[in-house]
């Protein structure tokens, strides 16, 4: 199996490529669009700003190369995001694979959350075999719930921690870093 990883510039993609690691697969890291596309699955990753990812995929030329593609697909916090019809944060225009704006957490929460949040409301093959539990998460911003929308976690209010559209998968947390649980949903997405 051939697993790239997308290396645009936003991403953390080193702790990613390490939990695939310990799962046996070796991830290609490629900002290369034929490399990305004939890849078996791909990893769209992303840490930082909304707007500033956004512009690092646009000039690497990859936003139509990650729409087109028709394997799994799954991106990681950030990469969730840019999936999106669009972010409030820096009123930036996303991918549009995902029917949902994203929006900042109101003031009546502490912004960012860090830290571990219970999953829950678990639909779909990415949580096979898996119970709710807790994932970690850094994040200022988020997905609201959607008809795409499956799994939740609850801060001020409940919000997509995954979302699913076709072969796209998102995830707003981070399992490279979530432990036993975030490695059994990286093997799902393998098992796919």
């Amino acid at each position: 199996m051939k697993l790239v990883i997308i290396d645009y510039g936003a991403g953390n993609i080193q702790s990613i490529k390490f939990a695939f690691q310990r799962l046996g697969i070796e991830a290609v890291l490629s900002n290369d669009a034929q490399e990305i596309s004939k890849a078996d699955k791909v990893i769209f990753p992303g840490v930082g700003e909304a707007s500033t990812a956004m512009a690092k995929l646009r000039e690497s030329g990859l936003q139509d190369v990650i729409t087109d593609l028709s394997q799994p697909v799954l991106g990681i916090c950030l990469g969730m995001q840019l999936m999106c019809n669009s972010s409030k944060e820096g009123n930036t225009k996303g991918l549009g694979i995902f029917n949902v704006d994203v929006v900042k957490f109101k003031a009546a929460v502490k912004v960012p959350q860090i830290g571990w949040n219970r999953i829950e409301n678990l639909e779909g093959e990415l949580f096979k075999g898996l119970q709710e539990d807790y994932i970690y998460l850094v994040h200022s911003f988020y997905a609201p719930k959607s008809n795409e929308t499956i799994a939740t976690c609850t801060y001020g209010e409940a919000y997509s921690a995954a979302l699913q559209k076709d072969n796209f998968y998102g995830v707003q947390f981070h399992p490279e870093k979530s432990g036993d649980y975030g490695a059994k949903i990286l093997k799902n997405f393998l098992d796919l």
